[in-house]
């Protein structure tokens, strides 16, 4: 089992992780980032999706929804990068939990843990100026019926962003690529193309399609952070998780694994 002690100095660490494309998300301690991860990098997938949706839907006091946010890293980042009003909304990770780490980093008046099921938010029509979601929207939002019930949350013209795990293109049979056989997982069917998820929600006739788009160099930013969290997580299930993901990295070399960033505007 890993042990509670750093292999790396914080200094060490902090230089590793500083990224030229993720200027807000380098001020953030490093170590509290990989304590709180559930998986790829999410500061640095939502620092390369803000800017998609726009300052009119990240204005100062904008309502949005952080739909499977996880351990809230990422309303936090919503609410100190933007002055947003955030709902942190999760089925996995209870709302007190999130609430003393919100708390300690400072923004208990500016986000609110919730505990949701996606397919049942108890929230009115229109009650948020957007909607963001990292690393989880898979999960639920293939289902054809989904994207039409989740935006009337939205106000009109109000925007929802996402970014997701993908694949650069669909795989023509039943069976995965073949490099990534040895560590597919029936999960992985959830992995789309950008063009299978811009014809997935233009279809929905709910949302003009903003962005559909493939993350340069996704898998390296993510091959790193696998490696990181292999070597520094105090958790065992996250280091097997990490040294797993990492391999087939390796292997997959940016060939077909990487993210998808979409963001739409409710028509």
């Amino acid at each position: 089992m890993p042990d509670n002690t750093p292999r790396t100095s914080n200094e060490d660490l902090t230089k590793r992780l500083t990224h030229a494309r993720y200027p807000r998300s380098n001020s953030y301690d490093v170590r509290w980032t990989i304590e709180n991860q559930m998986g790829p990098h999410a500061l640095w997938l939502l620092e390369w999706l803000a800017p998609a949706l726009g300052l009119d839907a990240l204005r100062p006091g904008a309502r949005v929804l952080d739909l499977g946010c996880g351990r809230a890293m990422t309303s936090v980042f919503l609410a100190r990068e933007y002055d947003a009003q955030v709902t942190a909304a999760d089925l996995w990770v209870k709302p007190d939990e999130n609430a003393r780490r919100i708390a300690e980093a400072g923004f208990a008046d500016r986000v609110q843990p919730v505990h949701v099921e996606a397919h049942d938010l108890p929230f009115a029509e229109g009650s948020f100026d957007a909607i963001a979601s990292i690393d989880a929207y898979q999960y639920f939002g293939t289902d054809d019926l989904y994207l039409p019930g989740l935006t009337r949350l939205l106000k009109p013209g109000g925007r929802i962003g996402v970014v997701v795990p993908a694949l650069r293109e669909e795989p023509t049979g039943t069976e995965p690529p073949e490099h990534l056989a040895p560590w597919w997982e029936p999960d992985f069917w959830c992995f789309h193309s950008p063009d299978w998820w811009r014809r997935h929600w233009t279809r929905s006739g709910v949302v003009e399609v903003e962005a559909a788009d493939w993350q340069p160099d996704g898998w390296r930013d993510w091959l790193l952070w696998c490696d990181v969290v292999a070597e520094e997580s105090t958790e065992e299930f996250h280091v097997r998780m990490a040294r797993q993901c990492a391999e087939m990295l390796r292997v997959d070399e940016g060939r077909a694994l990487g993210f998808v960033r979409l963001v739409g505007r409710r028509l």
